[in-house]
């Protein structure tokens, strides 16, 4: 027995010593013997070895500046980390989505400059593959909050250029999108992804296709005007291709603001849809008072027309957080159809500069059966 002990503690013992005798030997004890009575100063470079550090790549000797690297970013380059959780449940659809859901989003965003003036931008998203669901693989909480899916990899959301040419801003970018220049006029606090353009996200807040470049120029009045186009990579700017178009002005003053924005895309197809969308707000000096944002979006393909509207309100100060309450159309509809609205409220308050909970209820009204009822807590974390 005392053998089978002492075999468990030789390991532990040399273990010990290892780094005690790899300490010793890095000791520069030429210096230290150097050191007389007379001074009792001591370098702290005496006891630093000299580095041998050699940072190379394979097979790419003598291409690394070993002299000054050390290893992190440059000074014009800094790295940002968001991360949202949600943890809710949705009464009245099918039973998939009436299970408790557990959902995260996860963002990355790099950013460095060459001149001082441009930037060069990359995101990168972590996200669950459609939720994680107690008993399903399906959950509308993480879809209604616009939640990406990534299947828990690393994906790039999209990489852009910055630059100003004239005193025009220009966006030049891979996944990104056309309205990245554009002002807008929407004051709203959304809760969920929909209400966060104002229900304008096919014109005011338009997306992108693939290559995209927009360019917006704000002028001294207040007045912006902005424009873009964006296509496939596979067929830019071509008759097989799947262009789109989008053109905005706005106009935005202290307590005030309306943008009004034409888009375009031609589908690959010979059927174009057009968008025109206008989204306004009217902020009160007085934080007592709330904001009020509106939206509305005409749609058009073939002679068929079609139109959405948003309307919500913004208290800025309610006891520590604020408070939003929204309604508006889920897509454009016909004359002949029957609208469906979804409403929502949120109470959104900071538990520190880099944590912010909010809580929120929405309502989605459907074309048959009972209308879907979600609670969500919603914490989003900054670093």
């Amino acid at each position: 027995m005392k053998l089978f002990k002492s075999l468990l503690v030789a390991p532990a013992t040399l273990g010990l010593l290892s780094p005690i005798t790899a300490i010793a030997s890095e000791v520069n004890f030429n210096a230290i013997s150097n050191y007389s009575d007379e001074t009792i100063g001591i370098d702290i470079k005496s006891f630093t070895p000299p580095s041998n550090d050699t940072l190379l790549l394979s097979g790419g000797e003598g291409l690394v500046d070993t002299t000054d690297h050390d290893g992190g970013f440059s000074e014009t380059t800094t790295a940002s980390f968001s991360l949202d959780t949600i943890i809710g449940a949705v009464d009245g659809g099918n039973d998939a989505t009436e299970a408790l859901s557990f959902d995260y989003q996860m963002n990355i965003g790099l950013s460095t400059s060459f001149t001082g003036e441009d930037s060069l931008d990359v995101t990168i998203d972590i996200g669950g593959s459609t939720g994680t669901v107690i008993g399903t693989s399906v959950t509308e909480a993480a879809s209604i909050m616009g939640f990406q899916a990534t299947s828990d990899k690393l994906a790039v959301d999209g990489i852009t250029y910055t630059f100003p040419v004239g005193g025009a801003t220009v966006v030049v970018g891979d996944t990104t999108d056309i309205s990245s220049t554009f002002t807008g006029a929407c004051a709203y606090s959304a809760f969920t992804d929909y209400m966060g353009n104002c229900g304008t996200g096919n014109s005011v807040g338009v997306g992108g296709k693939g290559v995209t470049a927009s360019v917006g120029y704000a002028f001294d009045s207040g007045f912006s005007l902005a424009g873009g186009v964006s296509s496939k990579e596979t067929a830019i700017m071509t008759k097989e291709g799947t262009d789109l178009y989008g053109i905005e002005a706005a106009y935005t003053a202290d307590t005030y603001g309306v943008a009004v924005a034409y888009t375009s895309s031609d589908n690959g197809t010979s059927a174009e849809t057009t968008y025109w969308g206008v989204n306004a707000y009217y902020a009160p000096e007085s934080t007592s008072l709330p904001s009020i944002s509106v939206g509305v979006e005409t749609e058009e393909t073939s002679g068929t027309d079609k139109s959405g509207y948003f309307v919500g309100l913004t208290w800025p100060e309610v006891g520590p957080g604020s408070v939003s309450i929204g309604a508006g159309t889920q897509t454009n509809y016909l004359d002949s159809e029957t609208e469906l609205l979804t409403y929502e409220a949120s109470y959104s308050y900071a538990i520190n500069d880099g944590m912010t909970v909010t809580p929120g209820v929405y309502i989605k009204e459907a074309s048959s059966g009972d209308d879907d009822t979600g609670l969500i807590v919603k914490t989003s974390f900054s670093f």
